[in-house]
């Protein structure tokens, strides 16, 4: 029993140090691929990831670049990824959600601070496009904040370097929503990521519903991937599907909430679009005893968007954290080359 207990530990360490490396645009070493496993809610020392890299080298996972340089995937630690136990990914998503709350430090009342970040790569040519199309879903209220970053090749965006003859753009994450409320001591169950109906632009009821914890992926990222929203329809029409997520917070502190709702307002990181009763289900959908549902409009609408148009877009949720200073406004966002 112990002997397997260690073989599945360090195939879920395996199978999260491959991941990571699948997502790099480049070569990583020890230190970093740990810095990155924390983000994912898992703490390995630099001394047990260069272990698992060796056996992995061993395996044709992997291959050593340099020592300073670090490690590549390779072609067979790729498929092995790809093939890799799916119970054993579940909860991912849940514990790097709790991960990067607790660490963003995000203030609305001075606007200074690290915020969660979606991104997209885009090719150059459709720069200027997918923005006109981000604009338009912000100024309809479907993203949160009105805020990104726009980043060239070669530099860093979030977690992962932007790569060669890409443009990188950095949305603010619904889960700083959520980071804010646990700053000041609230704490948020994040429990759903939905589709949400929009009828004459209000809120009607979820059609789609995938639990945070028992998903190996961002079910937003799953929906918008899928070709299931319609956020372009709610930006010129009123209705249409959007992506949003469904939370629990506790209902004594219902009035706080509200009160910091209108504070993340008033610094321009609007994002609540619905509060429950307390003890009564919400669209539906019921909740914990001491406790009342609140809808977040999904960060990843904007980029939603963009995908409806047809643009290419490669899109990742969860994507790190930014200092929310270095972010502007999006009608500032011009395509500089």
């Amino acid at each position: 029993m112990r002997e397997k207990s260690r073989s599945e530990r360090t195939e879920r360490a395996q199978a999260a140090i491959a991941r990571i490396l699948c997502e790099a645009s480049g070569p990583l070493g020890a230190g970093r691929i740990r810095s990155l496993l924390l983000g994912a809610g898992l703490d390995l020392q630099p001394r047990t990831i260069r272990f698992h890299l060796r056996d992995m080298d061993r395996k044709g996972w992997t291959e050593c670049v340099s020592r300073r340089a670090g490690r590549l995937i390779t072609v067979k630690g790729r498929e092995e990824t790809s093939r890799a136990n799916v119970v054993g990914k579940v909860g991912v998503v849940s514990a790097r959600v709790d991960s990067l709350a607790y660490q963003t430090s995000y203030d609305p009342r001075t606007g200074q601070g690290t915020v969660v970040i979606n991104t997209a790569l885009l090719y150059p040519e459709h720069v200027t496009q997918a923005l006109h199309e981000m604009r338009l879903a912000y100024r309809a209220r479907l993203g949160v904040g009105g805020v990104a970053a726009l980043v060239p090749a070669g530099e860093m965006l979030g977690q992962q370097m932007v790569p060669e003859n890409h443009v990188g753009v950095g949305t603010i994450c619904s889960v700083t929503v959520s980071a804010i409320l646990l700053r000041r001591g609230i704490p948020v169950n994040s429990r759903f990521g939905g589709l949400l109906e929009i009828r004459d632009r209000r809120p009607i009821r979820f059609v789609d519903l995938i639990e945070y914890r028992g998903s190996t992926l961002d079910p937003l990222e799953v929906f918008i991937r899928a070709g299931m929203t319609r956020v372009r329809d709610v930006v010129r029409r009123g209705s249409g599907i959007i992506c949003a997520s469904f939370r629990e917070v506790p209902s004594v502190a219902l009035a706080d909430i509200r009160r910091m709702e209108k504070e993340m307002r008033n610094g321009g990181l609007a994002g609540i679009l619905e509060f429950g009763l307390p003890n009564q289900p919400l669209f539906g959908i019921p909740v914990s005893d001491g406790h009342t549902g609140m809808i977040v409009v999904g960060g990843l609408n904007p980029i939603a968007a963009v995908h409806e148009a047809g643009i290419p877009v490669t899109l990742r949720s969860l994507a790190g954290l930014m200092p929310c200073q270095t972010l502007r406004p999006i009608d500032h966002l011009r395509k500089t080359s």
